[in-house]
């Protein structure tokens, strides 16, 4: 579920730029901010990089209420599913000349999710039916904890913006017993 999730982050951010900008060809790419050896990864050079950086376990409950009520039914016991965020980190890589040109990228891609901070089936029918939604929020870091990111990627720093994505649910979906319940209306609700 964690590659569904940042393919439709990095193919909808793709098809936005490609809009704006004219574009015949890709522009985002799915990839390290950079190799073993410290070098750009050949598919990030002059694109737009999508990396997870970070994950995380969302700890506010997630509990879903039962209704109530008299008659029969059957429930799935299973694993709850885990919740949890991605730090998703979006870095122009153009080199040389391109410096100012990668300013545009940047602000174009902060825009577009500056415009859709919520992905879901509504907006995004091609999304993977085991994500129910999306939810993206900017990372403020300041210089420090930009430079700590750099030096622990240990690549040279590309203008990039941080994203935590909320709400991606992991779900084993392994039933390991029912529950039957019956209930009865009491008789003071009968009436009589």
């Amino acid at each position: 579920m964690i590659n569904a999730a940042i393919t439709t982050l990095a193919n909808d951010l793709n098809e936005s730029l490609k809009k704006t900008f004219r574009l015949e060809e890709s522009i985002v790419a799915v990839a390290n901010t950079v190799e073993q050896d410290g070098s750009l990864p050949l598919q990030a050079n002059n694109k737009v990089a999508v990396s997870l950086i970070n994950i995380e376990r969302e700890t506010f409950s997630h509990n879903k209420g039962m209704a109530g009520g008299a008659g029969f039914s059957r429930s799935a016991k299973g694993n709850e599913p885990v919740y949890l965020n991605l730090y998703v980190m979006f870095s122009i890589c153009f080199g040389g000349n391109n410096y100012l040109e990668s300013m545009k990228f940047l602000s174009a891609t902060i825009a577009f999710f500056q415009r859709r901070p919520v992905f879901d089936h509504s907006n995004c029918p091609d999304m993977d039916d085991s994500i129910d939604k999306l939810v993206l929020d900017i990372e403020n870091l300041s210089i420090q904890d930009l430079s700590n990111l750099w030096g622990v990627l240990g690549g040279k720093y590309y203008p990039s913006v941080l994203y935590r994505v909320r709400m991606v649910a992991i779900d084993p979906g392994d039933i390991r017993d029912q529950a039957v319940s019956i209930s009865s209306t009491p008789e003071s609700a009968v009436g009589g």
